[in-house]
């Protein structure tokens, strides 16, 4: 189960603040606390405007590699913010935040997977918009798919997001994205999943219920990886116990360390 922490993102006010000033101590307490909260990756989103993007990336990734080691996932939708954030990166230890069959993504994102190396969130929609079944899923996967393997990208490479979508507006995708998770296990060939979880609850009261019982449900679908805050309380250890359960923590190992570090 590969973990990536959301909280470094453009979009939430705090750090879109800490952007606008270059406040490197805020960046760095919200990469150090989920570093030591378990996170694997540490999402970064610069995104406040098209012409800062790039430069904030840069100060960003050197930012935050001052205090930990921890990987970085690299979020941009422009091609040359993903690559001045990669090349700052050891080749094949960043993930890439992400790709998708829409025509212009890919072809502009495909070089990076070639160049750099990276894992990559790999959206399931094309451009025909956002997938309302899993057959338009498909879809998309197969046009990516064709061209990942056309490029040599190993499947094992590949983190599908089936797209989650709130389930207070659209009741029916819970299940579709669960559906999906099933058929990339069975049918991604080596492919993984992962999902924006907190999407999940969106516009409902104490989303941290579904937060967690949504994480549950997907593991036990086959899901490999999630993007999450892994500060909210209570969800590393569902994420821990989840792993344990479907057989992706051997011998339940990080689950006893978690419980010996007090993280349970």
């Amino acid at each position: 189960m590969r973990i990536i922490g959301e909280r470094i993102n453009a979009t939430r006010s705090p750090i879109a603040e800490a952007l606008k000033a270059r406040d490197a101590a805020r960046l760095q307490d919200e990469a150090t606390r989920q570093a030591d909260a378990s996170a694997d990756f540490l999402d970064v989103n610069t995104a406040l405007s098209p012409e800062t993007e790039k430069d904030l990336m840069v100060w960003a990734v050197e930012t935050i590699r001052e205090v930990t080691e921890t990987p970085l996932s690299i979020d941009s939708a422009d091609p040359a913010v993903a690559r001045a954030g990669l090349a700052l990166l050891p080749k094949g230890e960043a993930f890439l935040n992400s790709i998708s069959a829409e025509t212009g993504r890919l072809e502009g994102m495909l070089p990076l997977l070639v160049e750099f190396e990276p894992r990559v969130i790999a959206l399931a929609m094309d451009d025909q918009g956002m997938p309302g079944s899993t057959e338009d899923r498909w879809r998309a996967l197969e046009t990516l798919f064709a061209r990942t393997d056309e490029a040599g990208v190993p499947r094992e490479r590949i983190f599908v997001d089936p797209l989650v979508r709130p389930v207070a507006t659209n009741p029916e995708q819970a299940g579709q994205c669960l559906a999906m998770i099933r058929e990339i296990a069975d049918r991604g060939q080596g492919a993984g999943t992962t999902m924006g979880l907190s999407n999940i609850s969106f516009g409902l009261p104490q989303r941290r219920h579904l937060n967690r019982t949504f994480l549950a449900m997907a593991c036990g679908a086959g899901l490999t990886g999630a993007i999450l805050d892994p500060l909210e309380p209570g969800l590393m250890a569902v994420a821990l116990a989840s792993a344990c359960l479907t057989g992706q923590d051997d011998y339940c190992m990080n689950y006893i360390t978690a419980q010996r570090e007090g993280r349970l």
